[in-house]
């Protein structure tokens, strides 16, 4: 028996594998990525003439009630028009009767290998604008649920943009919420695609719905029973952890938020950075990261704030400090009028030295 190169197996299972796209306007050219649900591609948009990523639902993931999830998702995203999120550009159908989303390639590097040499001040940059696209979410009532590093993507001209928004909540006005329906208690904590310099969001939107975002403008088969954990570990709010699916608000997003700031704390060795500076960012993580959601940051943006201040020299609204950090914290920020005086100081004790003599 003659077996097949390994090389010569492996294409052959890619060609089992390529999406049927026959009667569209795309062709598929190569797996990106791949997850729980279905499989990420380059393709061509025989149109626009433009490379696009496409998600493909698995043939064994491809039930009424994912199909579903994933167009509710379609709405969602579709209302969320900002540059920080992904934009979608259409939705269809493959001939086998599954479904598939088309939305912007994405090149560039997720945020933990983007940041992994940078200094920390560029990395706390990075971080502020990671909370643009996240609060603009939040003013709509859309939760992310699912934030963490190797959701964020950084582009090849530093632009940040916040992917793999499958796990949305979608706030009702009335404070409850609906949210993509799961009707098991499991834990998703794995992103659709592998963090490849070259990556899409794992999941793709289409923009068929206009007008402004409305609770009613939803209705899920299945809402999340409570008790259903969704979510990264490492990154989920305690709430999250225990299933409460009612509670769930911007304030777990900003407890994800705040696992984020802390792992950009850490040097590429693990070892964290210079304590002497540390301390109020690790305040800060530890307001986002509190284990009650009411003693946490009320909103995104006053999280962001905080990063600002410490930024910028000023003192951090949740770190009190002492008078030898104050006085370091002032010298840092005024260096060279500090060089300037101490100049002018030691040019006066050398006149007053020479002149006794």
């Amino acid at each position: 028996m003659k077996f097949l190169p390994d090389q010569v197996v492996a294409r052959l299972r890619t060609e089992m594998h390529t999406p049927d796209l026959s009667g569209t306007r795309y062709r598929a050219l190569e797996l990106l990525g791949h997850g729980g649900m279905g499989t990420v591609w380059l393709a061509q948009d025989s149109i626009l003439q433009r490379p696009v990523a496409l998600k493909v639902l698995a043939a064994e993931s491809s039930s009424s009630d994912l199909a579903a999830r994933l167009m509710q998702e379609a709405v969602v995203l579709a209302r969320l028009e900002h540059p920080g999120i992904v934009p979608v550009h259409d939705a269809g159908m493959m001939a086998d009767g599954r479904t598939f989303y088309c939305m912007k390639l994405v090149e560039g590097q997720t945020l933990d290998r983007y940041t992994s040499n940078l200094p920390l001040r560029e990395r706390l940059r990075l971080f502020q604008r990671i909370a643009e696209p996240l609060a603009f979410a939040h003013s709509r009532g859309i939760i992310h649920r699912d934030l963490k590093p190797a959701n964020v993507m950084v582009g090849p001209f530093g632009e940040v943009l916040i992917m793999d928004w499958g796990l949305a909540k979608v706030m009702k006005a009335s404070g409850a919420s609906m949210a993509t329906g799961e009707n098991s208690r499991e834990v998703v904590a794995a992103s659709e695609v592998s963090s490849s310099t070259t990556q899409v969001s794992g999941h793709e939107f289409t923009r068929a719905v206009q007008g402004p975002l409305g609770s009613g403008a939803f209705a899920p088969e299945n809402a999340t029973a409570h008790g259903t954990v969704l979510g990264t570990p490492g990154y989920m709010a305690p709430e999250q952890e225990r299933g409460e699916v009612d509670l769930i608000d911007q304030r777990t997003d900003i407890f994800a938020m705040g696992s984020i700031l802390q792992s950009l704390l850490q040097e590429p060795a693990g070892s964290v950075e210079s304590e002497s500076y540390s301390r109020p960012l690790h305040a800060i993580c530890a307001k986002a990261m509190s284990a009650e959601m009411s003693a946490r940051y009320p909103a995104v943006q006053e999280l962001a704030a905080d990063v600002g201040r410490y930024l910028d020299g000023l003192p951090v609204s949740v770190y009190r400090e002492n008078i030898f950090e104050r006085t370091a914290r002032l010298v840092s920020c005024n260096r060279v009028a500090v060089v300037l005086v101490l100049a002018y100081l030691f040019m006066r004790l050398l006149f007053i030295l020479f002149s006794r003599h």
